[in-house]
């Protein structure tokens, strides 16, 4: 019997004609790389509702054109984009700022980075073969993934950041990331963060740009923390109402490391933010927190994939969605505990405030134990603002949609209190409080 040949959709035909047309350019030690992850993504095609992990989000049906890898912008367009750029803006910090995709040297403080720290623009680290790319996708799950291997096959720009063993900067990185322009584009750009023994390193990410522009980002961060290091990561999506915006996280954890990681949504008309975390080593604390506030027809999908391979791992993941008006919120969250991961102590779970009848929330929370000496479960929650609470407060005089606004930014606030950095998490205050206002 003949096989059965599924036809491409548009968007998937000119994806391929953009490879093919950019294949020339790409550097002779990354093109093996590059070409078995398109033929990767070739085969798979743009996941769809058949695909059950992006049975909630179509991918296929969203993106229905594939937009052309974004040229770096002059430094005028540039410098007019990041003036408008409010992501962490009044935090110290040496920023990497990227635009439409390009890393833009005259706007980043590559003179100023932190005693300890090395970074390494990607396009010279590829051009050059960099020995850290050696670390790029540290997660075996990701490398199964067609929004991943999309990256990688075009993978444009980005950095090498490797923390020296032992290294403690006061300050941290900001990666700024800016989009700007008339016509459609995509951009992909890979950062990898490598940490040395017992070293603590602060990251903050920032994604932004102008609402009308209608921009497809693929962005992804490949982290490694070394022996008894710590990371923490502060993210923060403001973008466009027009964008389709893509991310994967990426988390190799060895012994005694520890992990902080905090995601807030508010931007784009659909985005997708993947976090595959490898515990490798034993003893090791990872905290995973997210937050998404949605209005507007807004879809935001977060996919956590926590693997335990290691004795005595601690990990706390925490979701909450705030849904508007007819938006959809999505999480699928799935921990592995494998045979050799005993005395694991994980806790999983997904909460979400409905503030209108026509919203939707999708929870699809998982365990996996091999294991049998674990501490594990999971959990998600959905409902309306509590009656009694809102009459109390409503009753002390406070209009209800005051009152609303309180208590969501109570419930949300329960997400971003994990994060460490006092600026950073007053940042994240400060997108709620602003989202909470334009809605009252």
């Amino acid at each position: 019997m003949a096989g059965v040949t599924n036809l491409r959709s548009p968007a998937e035909a000119g994806l391929s004609k953009l490879f093919e047309s950019a294949r020339q350019s790409f550097a002779s030690e990354t093109a093996i790389a590059r070409e078995e992850a398109f033929r990767f993504f070739e085969a798979t095609g743009l996941p769809s509702r058949r695909v059950e992990a992006f049975k909630y989000t179509d991918l296929r049906a969203a993106i229905t054109e594939a937009a052309p890898p974004a040229d770096a912008p002059s430094l005028e367009v540039a410098k007019a984009a990041v003036a408008q750029a409010k992501g962490f803006s009044g935090i110290e910090a040496a920023r990497l700022t990227f635009v439409n995709g390009h890393l833009i040297g005259e706007l980043s403080d590559l003179d100023a980075i932190p005693e300890g720290v090395t970074v390494v623009p990607m396009s010279e680290a590829l051009a050059k073969g960099h020995a850290g790319l050696k670390q790029l996708a540290p997660v075996a799950q990701a490398r199964e993934n067609p929004v991943y291997q999309l990256n990688t096959a075009f993978l444009a720009d980005g950095a090498v950041i490797t923390v020296a063993a032992g290294a403690k900067p006061v300050r941290p990185l900001h990666l700024r990331f800016v989009g700007t322009g008339d016509a459609p584009f995509s951009t992909a750009t890979r950062v990898l963060v490598q940490l040395g023994e017992g070293a603590e390193f602060s990251l903050l990410e920032s994604h932004e740009g102008t609402d009308g522009l209608t921009c497809q980002p693929n962005d992804a961060l490949d982290v490694v923390v070394g022996p008894k290091a710590a990371f923490r990561h502060t993210r923060l999506n403001i973008e466009g109402d027009a964008t389709i915006a893509l991310s994967t996280l990426s988390l190799k954890v060895e012994a005694e490391g520890q992990v902080e990681t905090v995601n807030l949504v508010t931007g784009a008309v659909l985005s997708r933010h993947q976090i595959f975390v490898h515990i490798a080593g034993e003893d090791t604390n990872v905290v995973v927190n997210g937050a998404a506030m949605l209005r507007r027809g807004q879809l935001a999908d977060s996919t956590l994939l926590a693997d335990h391979a290691a004795v005595g791992g601690v990990g706390r993941e925490q979701f909450k969605w705030i849904i508007d008006g007819d938006a959809t919120g999505v999480f699928q969250g799935k921990i592995i505990v494998r045979q050799a991961a005993q005395k694991t102590d994980g806790k999983m779970k997904s909460d979400c405030l409905l503030l209108t009848d026509e919203g939707q929330m999708m929870n699809k929370p998982e365990l996996e134990i091999f294991a049998d000496d674990v501490a594990c479960g999971h959990g998600a929650t959905c409902g309306a603002p509590d009656d009694d609470l809102l009459f109390y407060l409503m009753a002390r005089g406070l209009p209800r949609a005051i009152a609303e606004s309180l208590l969501v930014q109570a419930f949300v606030g329960e997400a971003v209190e994990a994060v460490t950095h006092e600026g950073a998490r007053a940042a994240l205050v400060g997108e709620i409080e602003a989202w909470l206002k334009a809605r009252v």
